[in-house]
């Protein structure tokens, strides 16, 4: 029965996890978030408002002056899809705003952070409907389905390989996750852990709107999320503000004229009579239509197999075309043969009155609604026909300079799933068809061909830097043998294509001497005109519809919007490229390239459909508008939804007191500051005028809206699809600030998989470690627009340190050992330790680097806390209490973005402060003092250099090179300090001195003229020391740090003041620190005072900033 699917997916989705061993002191943790998370949402501290109308009216000030003067900050995500719980890589993506919006509360900035619930489209619709079916053919507990009957169907997902290599691409995340189907989607539905016995009512679309949206939001509650739930809305007509929404974006970019409609080619579900968007898929998101040329190679004479195959089946003065698909139509000079598979069966198909085409069935299925055949979606069939039997058959190769025709010959490789399974052959810029028609010349016998076939004269076509015979010269160069050298010919090939469509130029032809780049689209048009080609579109990787329908390309009269028309492109493109600054921030460059990528090739888009859920097309209500067209300004929504609607579906009225029928397309208008306001309005509307101008100080304040985070694989289509509407849409002003993408995440370092198990819900994770623990580990997973790792360990060991640490804070504000007066060593290096960090951390959160901020404000701040306590205790002083607090205080304002629970937790109970962290201010700290944070690195390094010091006289002596040292009797320590460097250093840095030009940062002599001078010095190391301080120089270290070498702190004291702690801390029974000079058998001690005689070579070791040491027995 169904039952039996759970357990197997349960024990799937438990294989590849940590298992956590003892939970006391998670569940401490997580008992202190749920009390937080309660009081917050009582009291409504994450509740944003603009400055009221009351108290400054409306266009006293300018809506920037206003922002100015009370900032504000404005992020959101891309709205999850409501069809499930919202999975681990949602929360990273999530986290890049929360965390920020943390650090912007602490900053006095009014945060608006809203979350809203995508339901347009496909996927909720269609998966309802196969409920529909299925509880009618198994009941309304799928009582009657038979599990032995069954089998759970597993697909491997497939690499994709580009055929348009100019074309930008980006990895698909969505559709790259999707390896694994269930037969039915009642056994889906169980295995998201929904009960069987509530299955059915999932087979309601408005089920769907219902259930899972109360379930995000108590996800991101459970999760300590500072979202303003106000502001909570589900897309479609199930919400009928947002529906007017919608429909006033789509009247006016229609009056705009960016909707058009027109014939144009997407993918196409045959089954569902409809275009198949990428929302509506279950395989093959983010694929878009190839273009591509079919050439009609007229066969001349048909082998003899071939004729036998076809006598009677084709009508007398039938022309048949073999249909080769082709993206180089400016190669098709070179032509000098035709491929077919001879494991392939071809169809001969009719494509007009005694015409006909021969390709795969695919082919035919693809082309059947693109205008090419006679009738529209009718397939006809005339013959089947072997690859094989066509092998030797002459056709005529449109361009090709061998104007008798070529042969059809054989290649093992084409592939029936690509194209019209037939392929001309262009051996001159093709590294492909060169070492195909090579192996069939040198093979003849073997492939049953005659040589001569093979063997037509290549002629140079494309002058490239490489070579005019570009192919050929790349598979010698590459060493190529034959046709299996896949790997080598799939590199040859990028090569090939890249370099003759950017640096080529032709030949031959009409279009001879011109860019390869430009000559392409006139030969294309030409072989057009010609009547010797046509248009031919498929969809470029596999696309399978939610229905599942393997999908097409059609050329259909539908509505798009026009992306990609060139002056909105050339607005687009300025924005995103932001030389001036004053453009769209993107956080990277690989960012801004990946954008500038999308919007050179993305062209029209399908913006409506006839089938799913969504809001109706105002002009053309048989249409609903297409999920990815309905969700590009809805951020401006967020500004004002809580005026319209007090519940996510809009049956309540909000704040505003207003009805849908009031939200007519001049509202919007005027509170999206595209029209000024008009005394007919209020009447028009019947919205009060001081309701409508509250509504657009909302709009005018909060947006633009400051940050944007989404997965990289969205700059494909949802954000640049976001920055086209906003530029068209809205004043200049109010074109989004910034956008950040991250990189896809993975789980314990593999990729997420329901498959394998290695797979978690947000909800999952945070019952498994508590918020605060995930949230870390989702800071210390990464930022980058790589992949990232979110670690189990991670968020295991956090919590143990959590609840160390609170433990630590609790202990410690209760000590009665703590010292009350200040000291110049311990407590000045980690008061200013302190304050490093706390400047540290600002920068890197100012950044979004929060893995970096995480490192600071967490990892850092607690081990700078441990070096102090362990500072103290070697030198047998208490911690400072006014230290101890600050870091308290310190810790838990510098964590308090990213683990908001702990951080309120320590302020409230530990701190006793009055009103929640969430309210409480960054902490202001005196600037870094460098020389104490020199003499910081310069105490930790010198204690664990002592500890190396030692060790390698314990070496020295298991060598038998030292016999006077024993580690296991009492031991001395000679520390040999000295204010000088050693003469030859001194006269290197001189000389580097007058031959260094810090104006332009060069060397005013010769290499040879300055090794001449450093030979004075007779010592080897003498020239690599002056390499490295050029180096320095040259790297853009200041000369004066770099040629004047001062130490920032006096050694002396430090080092002295360190002696009570490396006793302890290393067992040492004595400790004498020496002041030396080199060459000199004099030194000061400079703890007792006087003049001591310096014996050993070690003391010569020591430079300022690096002390030498010397161990060695004393008598108990």
């Amino acid at each position: 029965m169904a039952d039996s699917v759970k357990p197997i997916v349960e024990g799937l989705q438990n294989a590849a996890l940590k298992d956590l061993k003892g939970t006391e002191k998670r569940d401490s943790l997580i008992a202190i978030e749920k009390k937080y998370q309660q009081e917050w949402e009582e009291q409504g501290l994450f509740n944003a408002n603009a400055p009221s109308t009351t108290d400054i009216p409306l266009h006293t000030i300018t809506a920037a002056e206003l922002r100015e003067k009370f900032p504000k900050f404005f992020g959101t995500i891309a709205f999850p899809y409501t069809n499930g719980r919202l999975h681990v890589g949602h929360a990273f993506t999530f986290s890049k705003v929360e965390f920020h919006v943390g650090f912007a509360r602490m900053n006095g900035i009014n945060v608006l952070w809203p979350q809203g619930y995508h339901c347009t489209g496909l996927p909720i619709k269609a998966c309802a409907d196969k409920l529909v079916k299925e509880v009618g053919m198994f009941g309304q507990e799928f009582e009657k389905y038979n599990e032995d009957e069954e089998t759970v169907v597993e697909t491997a997902a497939v690499p994709k390989e580009r055929e348009d290599v100019t074309k930008f691409t980006a990895k698909k995340g969505k559709a790259a996750a999707k390896s694994v189907k269930m037969k039915y989607q009642f056994q889906i539905m169980q295995a998201m852990g929904i009960p069987k016995q509530q299955i059915h009512l999932f087979a309601d679309p408005a089920y769907w709107l219902e259930y899972f949206p109360p379930l995000c939001k108590l996800d991101l509650s459970n999760f300590g999320s500072r979202i303003d739930w106000r502001r909570q809305f589900v897309t479609t007509d199930a919400n009928p503000y947002f529906d007017a929404f919608v429909r006033w974006q789509m009247i006016r970019l229609k009056e705009l004229n960016k909707i058009k409609f027109g014939k144009r080619h997407t993918i196409y579900s045959i089954k569902d009579g409809q275009p198949c968007m990428d929302h509506d898929r279950s395989e093959g998101e983010g694929v878009n239509p190839q273009l591509y040329v079919g050439i009609k190679m007229q066969v001349l004479e048909f082998a003899s197999k071939a004729q036998e195959a076809l006598q009677g089946r084709l009508p007398g003065g039938a022309k048949v075309f073999l249909v080769p698909a082709t993206l180089r139509t400016e190669t098709m000079y070179g032509q000098v043969a035709c491929f077919v598979s001879p494991k392939i069966t071809y169809g001969i198909y009719e494509a007009a009155p005694n015409e006909y085409y021969l390709m795969t069935e695919r082919g035919a299925r693809n082309m059947s609604h693109q205008e090419i055949f006679a009738e529209e979606g009718v397939i006809k069939k005339t013959a089947d026909i072997q690859g094989a039997d066509l092998i030797g058959t002459l056709v005529n190769a449109p361009l090709s300079f061998h104007k008798d025709g070529v042969r059809v010959l054989p290649m093992e490789s084409i592939l029936e799933t690509k194209g019209t399974g037939v392929v001309t052959c262009v051996p001159s810029d093709s590294p492909d068809d060169y070492a195909t028609i090579t192996d069939l010349a040198k093979k003849a016998d073997y492939y049953k061909i005659k040589k001569e076939w093979a063997e037509l004269e290549i002629i140079p076509i494309i002058q490239t830097p490489t070579s005019d015979l570009l192919a050929p010269a790349l598979v010698k160069k590459m060493k190529i043998a034959s046709p299996k050298d896949v790997k080598q010919l799939k590199e040859a090939k990028e090569i090939a294509y890249k370099e003759g469509f950017y640096q080529g130029h032709m030949l031959v032809g009409d279009f001879k001497g011109e860019k390869v780049a430009d000559a392409k689209p006139k030969v294309r048009a030409q072989l057009i005109e010609a009547g010797l080609a046509f248009e031919y579109a498929e969809p470029e990787n596999k696309v399978v519809s939610r229905s599942g329908d393997e999908c097409t390309v059609a050329l259909m009269e539908q509505y798009y919007i026009d992306y990609g028309e060139d002056s909105w492109r050339a607005i687009a493109t300025e924005y995103v490229e932001n030389k001036d600054g004053n453009g769209l921030n993107t956080y990277s460059n690989d960012t801004r390239n990946a954008f500038l990528g999308v919007l050179d090739w993305l062209k029209q888009w399908a913006c409506a459909r006839t089938y799913g859920l969504g809001s109706k097309l105002p002009w053309a209500p048989e249409y609903l508008v297409e999920s990815l067209s309905d969700s590009t300004i809805y951020m401006s929504y967020y500004t004002v939804a809580h005026f319209l609607h007090s519940d996510i579906f809009g049956r309540e009225k909000g704040k505003g007191n207003i009805k849908p029928e009031q939200m007519i397309d001049e509202v919007w208008d005027y509170i999206f500051c595209r029209a000024e306001f008009t005394e007919d309005l209020p009447a028009k509307s019947k919205i009060p005028k001081e309701t409508l101008e509250a509504m657009r100080r909302e709009f005018e304040y909060f947006y633009p809206l400051d940050l944007r985070v989404s997965g990289k694989d969205l700059i494909n289509n949802h954000l640049t699809f976001a920055i086209y509407n906003h530029l068209a849409l809205f004043p200049r002003e109010y074109w989004p600030k910034s956008i950040r993408v991250n990189g896809h995440l993975q789980l314990n370092g593999e990729k997420m998989s329901k498959s394998t198990g290695n797979f978690m819900t947000l909800d999952d994770v945070v019952k498994k470690y508590g918020a605060d623990a995930s949230r870390i580990a989702l800071a210390d997973a990464g930022d980058t627009i790589q992949d990232s790792n979110f670690v189990e360990d991670v968020a295991d060991n956090t919590i143990l340190r959590l609840h160390s640490l609170k433990e630590w804070c609790e202990e410690m504000t209760k000590s009665q050992e703590l010292r009350a007066e200040k000291n110049d060593f311990e407590d000045a290096l980690f008061d200013n330790e302190m304050n490093t960090l706390v400047r540290e951390t600002r920068h890197q959160y100012e950044e979004t680097n929060y893995k970096m901020a995480l490192k600071s404000c967490f990892y850092d701040f607690i081990n700078a806390k441990d070096i102090y306590r362990a500072t103290c205790a070697a030198a047998g002083t208490p911690m400072n209490k006014e230290l101890v607090f600050k870091y308290i205080r310190l810790q838990t304002l510098t964590l308090a973005p990213i683990a908001p629970h702990w951080a309120e937790y320590i302020w409230l109970e530990v701190l006793q402060e009055a009103k929640t962290v969430q309210l409480a201010r960054w902490p202001d700290v005196p600037e870094t003092n460098a020389s104490l944070s020199a003499a910081r690195s310069y105490v930790l390094t010198t204690q664990s250099n002592v500890t190396s010091a030692e060790g390698a006289q314990i070496k020295k002596m298991a060598k038998g090179k030292q016999t006077n040292f024993d580690p296991k009797k009492p031991k001395k320590l000679t520390v040999f300090v000295t204010k000088e460097f050693p003469k030859w250093q001194t006269g290197c840095i001189e000389l580097v001195k007058e031959a260094w030009d810090p104006a332009t940062s060069t060397q005013n002599c010769t290499d040879k003229e300055l090794s001449s001078r450093v030979a004075k010095f007779k010592v080897k190391n003498a020239m690599p020391f002056i390499q490295n301080l050029k180096k320095r120089l040259r790297d853009g270290e200041p000369a004066d740090l770099v040629l004047e070498r001062k130490l920032a702190f006096d050694e002396a004291k430090i080092i002295t003041a360190m002696v009570p702690g490396l006793k302890r801390a290393a067992g040492i029974s004595s400790i004498d620190v020496l002041l030396v000079t080199e060459g000199s058998k004099k030194g000061t001690d400079l703890q007792h005072g006087g003049e001591v005689d310096i014996t050993s070579p070690i003391a010569d070791q020591a430079v300022p900033g690096q002390p030498s040491f010397l161990f060695e027995n004393i008598e108990a």
